[in-house]
């Protein structure tokens, strides 16, 4: 098996809805997976050694202001594989996860299950789907690192004011960058 260490880096972003882009800085996080078959192939990163930095005032910005503190996305991995080409530096990733909203003083509401196929190729968007634009990754440079893009359905969380006021279901898009080197 061959080992990598995944990296996440600054400059992502993740959107949901109707609404405008947050801009995350995900530095910190990645996880030490691996392809069994060698260089290329399949790879796995197993997903409680996985470490992905919350959404919180000192990681996110919306509209160019932090997130208020005391509001904290957690997002909790359950699944991080897909496919690795080495000569051409393209990855792809299905990544599952809950995204767990917090705030200060108020109820907890039911996480959002996120299932996205992350790619340095183009992003599938829904047909008709133009809020975002076109959307493509671009891969692995002489560095390791990459742009992955994704789109994922997100389906009603059963919380019904965050459901509303999210206007569930409908789509989210992510941008990962990421370093993806040997350890």
């Amino acid at each position: 098996m061959q080992a990598y260490r995944l990296q996440t880096l600054s400059d992502c972003s993740l959107a949901i809805g109707r609404y405008p882009p947050f801009q995350y800085d995900a530095r910190g996080g990645g996880a030490v997976g691996g392809c069994p078959d060698g260089l290329d192939g399949p790879i796995r990163f197993p997903p409680e050694a996985l470490a992905i930095p919350p959404l919180s005032t000192r990681t996110t910005r919306w509209l160019g202001l932090p997130l208020p503190p005391g509001l904290t996305i957690t997002i909790e991995p359950a699944l991080l594989e897909g496919e690795f080409n080495s000569r051409s530096g393209s990855l792809t990733l299905q990544f599952q996860a809950r995204f767990q909203f917090q705030a200060a003083g108020l109820r907890r509401p039911a996480p959002l299950w996120i299932d996205a196929r992350l790619s340095t190729g183009p992003a599938a968007v829904r047909v008709g789907q133009s809020r975002w634009g076109a959307q493509e990754g671009s891969p692995l440079d002489a560095d390791g690192a990459a742009l992955l893009v994704g789109v994922a359905d997100v389906q009603p969380s059963g919380t019904a004011w965050l459901d509303r006021f999210l206007g569930l279901p409908d789509q989210a898009l992510a941008r990962l960058r990421l370093r993806l080197e040997l350890p």
